[in-house]
């Protein structure tokens, strides 16, 4: 009997003829030549953490969680490979026990690292790009059926297409990362002013390896999130951290958002509490164990990026659209920095940017708030996450990023019977055949 899949956010449900766990390349391979044959259709799954409908098909359905771990650690050269379908949590842990540890890192540890990278997920930090730049090499086997090794040295051109590849060349099965020596990261989490955290950016993401900040509508108050380097010893907060981080930041922050859904005028209230009573504190632990964040409250989510020149005008024009349409959000805006890349398709191609992040709690109404953010962000040159909930068709793409239509060659020439294309993707990428 088909089984139903569903993505964390709950922006897309999907019914394929059948989910297929392979748990060898040779397998990928000989799925995807007898897909060729047969005229079937093929996607791939991750942790299901994209908001976008990337994954959605109504017939092969592949997931690589019994492809995960670690296959050779160099640590001469300190470059990790690993199966693609390893899940980020179990890559910190793997990585540790090496003594290694990724550069850098987003916010979310349960996605699997091919899901991750290929999206084009991001953490924040002057010094810091996408997390497909931290890739060395990868295995790729295309729409075709061929399997490819791809690095900037060898087929330097599709190596720079499957970085960020959205799942539409092929399967990748392995991944080469570039790791550092394991450290420690101080993590200290403050409220603050709005006008400091924009006004000042450019001097926090400075003085800082990590910065970011949330800013609660309808308030002038943000949560500061600074993070950098130590050799402190390990402060984790212990069983009260885990209290706060449970109890308070997940469970009582779903029941009041809950509230806030039923109840139209606890809406401003709950952002306004949730500015005044922001975590604080100081903790320190290994790298890996600081970025995550635990997330148990749903939501929908709409992020792009712009220009670092344009973040500032475009802040506040979202933060007045905001204000003047008196949108019912009590979930705060999200902003990070990334530093600019030339990966084919990377959101941030070409220019170091400011991501910024707009969340909706599950089952209120958000589609009038994020179109109306959606034009502001576009306004200023924005691009979006590939994960995250947008608008863009075929020619927004194309006229966002300036590779848009040299990858859909390639992507065609990879999979030319276009097998790894579901209905979202055929759109986006202008495929008739």
């Amino acid at each position: 009997m088909p089984r139903t899949v569903r993505n964390w956010g709950r922006s897309w449900s999907s019914t394929p003829k059948e989910i297929v766990y392979p748990r060898s390349e040779e397998e990928v391979a000989a799925l995807l030549r007898d897909a060729n044959t047969s005229g079937r259709q093929v996607r791939i799954i991750g942790s299901g953490h994209s908001w976008t409908h990337l994954v959605p098909t109504g017939d092969i359905l592949v997931s690589l969680d019994h492809m995960q771990g670690l296959i050779h650690f160099d640590k001469e050269k300190m470059i990790a490979e690993v199966w693609a379908g390893t899940k980020l949590l179990r890559l910190g842990n793997i990585l540790h026990e090496n003594g290694a540890a990724m550069a850098n890192l987003g916010d979310i540890d349960v996605q699997s690292i091919a899901g991750a990278l290929s999206t084009g997920t991001h953490g924040t930090g002057r010094n810091f790009g996408t997390l497909a730049t931290q890739l060395a090499g990868l295995t790729l086997v295309t729409g075709s059926g061929e399997v490819l090794q791809c690095s900037p040295e060898e087929n330097p051109e599709i190596f720079k297409a499957a970085q960020i590849s959205l799942g539409a060349l092929g399967i990748i099965t392995r991944m080469k990362l570039n790791v550092v020596p394991m450290f420690k990261l101080e993590y200290v989490s403050k409220g603050g002013k709005l006008r400091d955290a924009v006004g000042n950016y450019e001097y926090y993401i400075t003085a800082n390896r990590n910065y970011e900040f949330y800013w609660f509508p309808f308030t002038d108050m943000v949560q500061f999130k600074f993070v950098n380097e130590t050799d402190a010893p390990i402060k984790a907060g212990g069983f009260w951290r885990e209290v706060d981080d449970v109890l308070i930041e997940n469970l009582g922050y779903a029941v009041l958002s809950h509230v806030s859904k039923n109840i139209k005028s606890f809406t401003k209230y709950f952002s306004k509490f949730s500015a005044k009573y922001v975590p604080k504190g100081r903790w320190v632990n290994h790298s890996h164990k600081i970025f995550a964040t635990k997330r148990w409250v749903r939501f929908y989510e709409m992020e792009y990026n712009v220009p670092v020149e344009n973040f500032k005008d475009c802040f506040y024009e979202v933060r007045d659209c905001i204000h003047s349409n008196n949108f019912r959000v009590h979930m705060p805006l999200e902003v990070r920095y990334v530093k600019g890349d030339d990966i084919m398709i990377s959101p941030a191609y070409g220019r170091d940017c400011v991501y910024m992040a707009v969340h909706q709690f599950r089952g209120m109404q958000y589609k009038e708030y994020f179109d109306a953010v959606e034009k502001v962000f576009r306004k200023f040159g924005g691009r979006p996450h590939f994960g995250k909930m947008n608008t863009m068709g075929y020619e927004e793409f194309r006229q966002a990023h300036p590779n848009w239509d040299a990858f859909i060659t390639l992507r065609n020439r990879l999979d030319p019977k276009g097998i790894m294309l579901n209905d979202y993707l055929r759109k986006i990428f202008n495929y008739r055949n």
